[in-house]
């Protein structure tokens, strides 16, 4: 479905990434995962043509993605940020219903099928008792839900999701990784971003590690995130992170090999 070729991107006169490859199939549920800096956003973002590639292509469905208008690549990708400021206070309910007019050309109301996708998004995120409140008086926390729940109203076959359980309480990021797991039997393919390797075991069907802005290993999240490579990734010692880290709760059992790359 999505297939990433030689891509390099950077800031400034440094590469963050360069001829960086890799797909993502229909009905994958990947994480992406590496120490601060690696080049996990700026990848994310690249590929969503929000941040300038130096070269290389990204292909949906064997399509130029760069070469889209933004109602086409918004049809095809949501995307939830890490971070999101806004100035001004929409309702939360106006914020999910924008999910809903992404990729639709010219201005227009929404109508009732557009309200129907938000509520129902509202509800499957369970913040559905939020609906009149100002976005920017949320928490942190609160304001992760309403973009999530924004981009599922945007009904896209493709996720992008850059930290998703970010500020989120314990409670919450439990029930956030079930519905993502939920995405992968609607045929709908997510890649997300996360600091916990936990999160990729027990949600993900295939885990992608990151080192030195190239991909350092691709695979089943229980072959990629042994504690050897864990200790490299991350550069721990044996004291930091000990053999038989892993409580076997954690490892996502229906993954098989054919989710492998």
């Amino acid at each position: 479905m999505i297939k990433i070729h030689q891509l390099s991107a950077g800031h400034d006169s440094a590469n963050v990434f360069s001829n960086l490859n890799l797909t993502l199939r229909e009905g994958e549920i990947v994480s992406l995962l590496g120490a601060n800096g690696c080049g996990k956003t700026t990848l994310l973002r690249t590929a969503l043509g929000l941040h300038p590639k130096r070269s290389g292509s990204v292909k949906v469905n064997n399509q130029d993605f760069h070469r889209m208008d933004a109602g086409q690549r918004a049809r095809l990708i949501s995307y939830v940020p890490q971070y999101h400021r806004l100035a001004f206070g929409y309702p939360v309910i106006e914020m999910v219903l924008m999910g809903t007019q992404a990729g639709k050309s010219g201005w227009r109301r929404p109508n009732a099928a557009d309200r129907e996708n938000a509520e129902n998004a509202l509800e499957l995120m369970n913040i559905d008792h939020l609906r009149n409140r100002p976005y920017t008086q949320l928490s942190g926390g609160q304001r992760q839900l309403v973009l999530i729940a924004r981009a599922l109203a945007q009904n896209t076959p493709i996720i992008f999701m850059d930290e998703p359980t970010n500020g989120l309480d314990f409670g919450n990021q439990i029930k956030l990784l079930e519905k993502i797991r939920s995405l992968k039997s609607q045929g709908k393919s997510v890649l997300f971003t996360t600091h916990h390797p936990e999160q990729a075991l027990s949600t993900a069907t295939r885990a992608i590690s990151m080192r030195n802005g190239q991909i350092a290993k691709d695979g089943r999240p229980r072959d990629v995130l042994q504690v050897e490579h864990l200790r490299e990734l991350y550069q721990l010692d044996e004291r930091q992170l000990p053999d038989g880290y892993w409580p076997t709760s954690f490892i996502n059992t229906n993954t098989t090999r054919q989710d492998v790359a």
